[in-house]
């Protein structure tokens, strides 16, 4: 598909220029005689680039640069013939990419142009990657028993309390974790999940807080580690149940002086991190023999939410259904598949001991399995 370009200029001239220069490499062109001209066609119409002179009657370049990203930002390659570094300084601020004076040099034109289009593609790549992410770690539901859970992370999210969140294997601990980083004051920052048990006792010092080179055998370089790499954001400590006693004592340090050292290290550093926690085991359990530190458990939870298992708020579960149906079918390439009412109400009837992941995996097997439509049938032949 072609690009579409907008020329806005007064001149005759450049505009034919441009758009000789523009056709030729293969792109769509259109003119505007002024400023008024370019906002309406921009107002009708979507442009991948717009070539835009200063000085015009009626509504000059830079009004039409700062209108125009106020409301669907575009792509801007201003001209003019009385540029000066104040001037293009001033566009740049207001969003245009770049600032070309006259008289325009073919090859400064293509580099800009092309820059400009490679730049709204890379912002169109992250635009949908961050879509992926949001529909990968989107809360469906919320009703019964899990809105409570809801209802304290939406509280402690503004401040910068520590949170542990507490609950079976596969109720949605990380997307609650996720949803109080999303909406507190470091949402913008990094968010850094460890996996506390499925890191090796001996490596976890080193993941958590990173190593000089040297420090041991494969060091071969200096790493930052988990807490630096969330500078400015939220570390969340997944499953910190499963830590051994020695990093426990190093994360304890950490949250009282807000200071880590690297393995082999001999210098602290300061680190500004938001610590979020989770677990499936029963801490004051663990405590009592002797395999958690209670003064860790103490600095850990200052907010305390438990996730509920499935069971208890299995009102959410035909939406849970629905929303898995849409997105196992589009990854599928396919769109969602018809689930009978009867299917439905088995579904909702069952336990579900393994919570909303077990569900999930059940709903792709029968995506996957099932050629037709989704009865009871199914359902029961492959629970």
């Amino acid at each position: 598909m072609a690009t579409r370009i907008l020329v806005a200029d007064d001149e005759a001239l450049i505009r034919g220029s441009l758009r000789e220069i523009l056709e030729y490499e293969g792109h769509e062109v259109e003119e505007a005689v002024d400023g008024l001209m370019a906002w309406e066609m921009l107002q009708k119409s979507g442009y991948d680039a717009v070539f835009c002179d200063i000085k015009m009657p009626g509504m000059d370049g830079v009004e039409l640069l700062e209108k125009t990203m106020a409301q669907h930002p575009v792509a801007f390659i201003m001209i003019s013939g009385h540029g000066d570094i104040d001037t293009a300084v001033d566009c740049i601020k207001k969003g245009a990419f770049d600032f070309i004076a006259k008289p325009l040099e073919l090859n400064r034109i293509l580099v800009s142009l092309k820059n400009a289009l490679e730049r709204g593609k890379m912002a169109d790549r992250t635009r949908h990657l961050q879509r992926q992410v949001e529909s990968k770690y989107k809360i469906v539901g919320g009703r019964g028993a899990f809105a409570e859970a809801l209802e304290m992370a939406d509280k402690v999210a503004p401040t910068d309390a520590r949170v542990l969140v507490m609950g079976h294997n596969g109720t949605g601990k990380e997307l609650i974790a996720r949803r109080i980083h999303r909406n507190s004051l470091v949402g913008d920052g990094p968010f850094v999940e460890v996996n506390c048990a499925a890191i090796p006792s001996e490596l976890i010092e080193s993941e958590l807080f990173g190593h000089e080179k040297g420090s041991f055998t494969s060091a071969l370089r200096q790493r930052k580690g988990s807490f630096e790499q969330a500078q400015d954001g939220t570390i969340f400590l997944d499953e910190i149940g499963d830590m051994s006693l020695s990093a426990q004592a190093k994360v304890l340090r950490a949250l009282q002086e807000n200071v880590i050292m690297r393995v082999g290290g001999e210098k602290p550093i300061e680190v500004n991190t938001r610590v979020i926690a989770a677990t499936n085991k029963d801490l004051e359990k663990e405590i009592a023999e002797g395999r958690f530190r209670e003064d860790l458990y103490h600095r850990l939870s200052v907010i305390v939410i438990r996730v509920p298992d499935l069971k208890d708020h299995k009102e959410d579960i035909p939406e849970l259904v629905a929303y898995f149906n849409e997105q196992v079918s589009s990854g599928m390439g396919k769109p969602p598949r018809e689930i009978t009412s009867e299917a439905m109400a088995l579904l909702c009837s069952q336990p579900w001991p393994g919570n909303i992941r077990q569900l999930r995996n059940i709903v792709e097997r029968l995506l996957i399995l099932c050629p037709g439509i989704i009865g009871k049938e199914e359902v029961e032949r492959y629970l």
